[in-house]
């Protein structure tokens, strides 16, 4: 079949820009092939390239702590953990996917970051997830959240990992645009750690799992370009996933990793054959023979062009040592997967593609990927306009509500606030029996087997204090991770991110996203958790609007001793609760603003890290001296909403609370002010002079607020609610919006 004559109106439609066609001329000296235009307009667009990101991610904290690798060197993170282990974890996007396709881009997005943690040669303990919808007041919002819940938890349950922790969002700015970031964690033991990497003169290059067929094919194009209406016709860019052949790929790819019979291996998730082969051979300072014939194709007529850009699900690119090529063939046989030498590691630093007796493409590996010849741009900044408007808002023009109860149910029943119970009762979240702590508290807890630890794991980000100031937005996103790893008993390790903006080619997003990665920095190096890597994803516009910047926060976090584990829920009748750090009613950008004004406004609330890391040495000091019963932070919905949690959340053993909270100005912004640092604590009547000794010591700001008791919350001289009424908002609100009973 003829290839189509190359132009620069070919390379435009491919999403390529002028100067990127004229550097392609460059590198090539010629024009062209049109398999070599697709494989660069692949391996540079945005979501392979990180062309418009990565001179900011450089300003991260990229090492330091227990990191064994830089960022972005390995498919995923590692940090070490003791005892010869190390921790894998990475988050990803599959939004473009999940907003035409929602069931098979979750699905798909679970399944590649499962695989970005198996090359590593860890076994996957858990999955996590942040998602992003409209209002769930509208129906397509209804069925994107139905798909994509589905989808995550069939495959998740399928491939027999926990999903064991996340958060889900609803907002108007994602009406258009939903969020898909999945995060995954694992285990390897450091021995046997795997590269994506390929070396060695004439060492076998080995295609493995699934069959290559049509789908996927510019996904990672399609993920670099705005939804518009169009992008229903891109249903084919969608990848369609097999949760049983992965998880015989994972026991295969394991195996072999354990045997030591690989030089190097690498997910074929964005780009395929393009990207695995094309970074292998650029780190591995080599080049790559390929001949296209030997890969096992499941559609008739496919050209290089296609099997090249191909996105099927379920492969792996594999570098093997000379003379176990017949090993490795024996255990992908023995799982019943496909597995072909279609090549072979040359000297050259050439990927040479050959296609049925012709040669198809010869370009430079090196010039196709990150950090080598693939365009770095910093883009023009400049601040929004809506920031004049939002930071000069006038608070007090608010006006007080005449009964503070019937504002706190309203307010507590935000979607954003009320239990999503609805989506994790779809997921098998105790498979492999490791979950401590499940869904529903601060974070997950997962036991690590063979030993005396546990991983603390979280999600976070609240993209309105982003959207209404991106730097210290994102500080308190990297925070209030921490605090809740911390209020599970862990030492934070650190980060993997998510970065969800708009189009970076707009001034007004490039600095939304340039002071997020400000903020985000300085916030790692405080808690001392580097950022081992994540994703960007670019482009998260609709028709109408920019989604809120949402730059998605991953961490794991340490528990060294089992009996630390500490979970966020009141325990015993007669236990005191105290209040640590300090209320300064911040309500911009609050749940209280936006449920019951209807404003997105304001400065969000300010974040001192210094007072925070203080906040968490101490709290971990009084877990170790086994001084806490409970620990829940201060989040959206205010310190009202977080005592009704601490009341409810533990529905097998659920205990009431009276407590008597201090107003500085006003009831209902001492009610429900989201400022940072706050963590609401039990302790047992005997401990309570101890504890309050200890955090006098610490110098931490604390106030007791009252004890556990009874079977209502009661808020004194403002409102008393029974704990019956509390759960039936909480655990039922989601649930009777998706049956259609609201």
């Amino acid at each position: 079949m003829k290839e189509p004559e190359v132009t620069f109106e070919l390379a435009l439609e491919h999403g390529l820009i002028k100067e990127e066609w004229e550097k392609i001329l460059k590198i090539l000296g010629r024009t062209p092939t049109f398999t070599e235009l697709g494989i660069f307009s692949v391996m540079w667009s945005e979501h392979c390239s990180y062309k418009n990101s990565i001179a900011q991610l450089k300003t991260l904290p990229r090492s330091g702590g227990r990191l064994l690798v830089a960022a972005g060197e390995e498919n995923a993170g590692l940090i070490d953990i003791g005892d010869d282990l190390a921790v894998a974890f990475k988050i990803e996007s599959h939004n473009h996917p999940s907003a035409v396709e929602p069931y098979q881009g979750a699905a798909t997005g679970v399944g590649g970051i499962m695989r970005d943690i198996f090359t590593m040669g860890a076994r996957p303990i858990a999955s996590l997830n942040s998602l992003r919808f409209g209002s769930l007041e509208d129906a397509r919002t209804r069925y994107l959240f139905d798909g994509v819940v589905r989808g995550i938890g069939d495959y998740g349950n399928s491939f027999g990992v926990p999903t064991v922790a996340g958060e889900v969002y609803f907002d108007e700015s994602y009406q258009g645009n939903p969020l898909v970031n999945a995060m995954a964690v694992g285990i390897v033991n450091k021995k046997h750690v795997a590269s994506a990497v390929a070396k060695g003169v004439g060492n076998p290059v080995m295609i493995v799992g699934s069959s290559t067929g049509r789908d996927g094919i510019h996904g990672a194009t399609f993920a670099s370009e705005e939804i518009s209406e169009k992008s229903e016709s891109k249903r084919p860019s969608v990848q369609v996933g097999d949760p049983f052949t992965e998880k015989l790929l994972l026991e295969a790819t394991l195996e072999i990793i354990k045997n030591g019979w690989l030089i190097g291996i690498q997910d074929m998730g964005a780009a395929g054959i393009s990207c695995s082969t094309s970074e292998m051979s650029a780190k591995g300072k080599a080049g790559m023979k390929i001949n296209l014939d030997k890969v096992p194709l499941r559609e008739d007529g496919m050209t290089a062009y296609e099997i090249m850009l191909s996105e099927s699900q379920e492969r792996m690119l594999c570098c093997v040592k000379k003379g176990y090529e017949d090993k490795v063939k024996e255990v992908f046989e023995k799982w019943d997967l496909n597995c072909e030498i279609i090549g072979e590691v040359t000297d050259d630093g050439l990927l040479h593609i050959d296609y049925q007796g012709e040669r198809k493409a010869t370009i430079p590996a090196f010039e196709l990927v990150l950090g080598g010849g693939a365009p770095v741009y910093i883009r023009e900044q400049k601040e929004p306009e809506y920031l004049k408007h939002t930071r000069n808002f006038d608070f007090n023009k608010i006006p007080e509500p005449e009964n503070l109860k019937e504002t706190f149910l309203k307010v507590f029943s935000s979607p954003n606030i009320v239990s999503k119970q609805w989506v994790y009762h779809q997921y098998d979240t105790m498979v492999r029996t490791n979950t401590i702590v499940g869904p529903g508290c601060d974070a997950a807890v997962i036991y690590i087997k063979g030993t005396d630890k546990a991983l603390a794991m979280k999600t976070d980000c609240n993209s309105r204090y982003v959207y209404l100031n991106p730097k210290e937005g994102t500080k308190i996103a990297v925070a209030e991770c921490a605090r809740n790893i911390v209020c599970s008993g862990g030492v934070p390790l650190g980060v993997t991110n998510c970065l969800n903006f708009g189009n970076p080619y707009k001034p007004e997003v490039y600095w939304q996203f340039a002071q997020a990665i400000a903020g985000m920095g300085e916030a790692c190096r405080k808690f001392d958790t580097p950022v081992t890597g994540g994703n960007v994803s670019f482009y998260n516009e609709s028709p109408d609007a920019a989604v809120y910047p949402t730059p998605t926060i991953g961490m794991v976090g340490l528990i060294e001793d089992l009996k630390h584990i500490t979970t966020s829920y009141f325990k015993d009748e007669g236990d005191v609760i105290y209040l640590l750090g300090e209320d300064k009613e911040e309500i911009g950008g609050s749940e209280y603003l936006k449920i019951v004004h209807n404003k997105v406004a304001g400065d969000c609330p300010k974040i001192n890290l210094d007072e925070e890391k203080k906040l968490h040495e101490t709290l971990l000091n009084l877990i170790r001296k086994l001084l806490v019963k409970s620990a829940h932070d201060v989040t959206e919905g205010g310190i009202a909403s977080a005592l009704a949690e601490c009341c409810i959340i533990n529905q097998e053993k659920q205990i009431g609370c009276e407590v008597e909270i201090p107003v500085k100005s006003r009831k209902d912004f001492s009610l429900f002010s989201e400022s940072q640092t706050r963590i609401i604590i039990s302790t047992s009547e005997s401990n309570s002079l101890k504890l309050e000794h200890e955090l006098k010591l610490s110098n931490i700001s604390f106030i007791k607020l009252g004890s556990v008791k009874g079977t209502s919350l009661k808020i004194k001289d403002f409102f008393e609610i029974g704990l019956n009424e509390l759960s039936e908002i909480y655990f039922n609100t989601i649930p009777k919006i998706m049956s259609g009973e609201e």
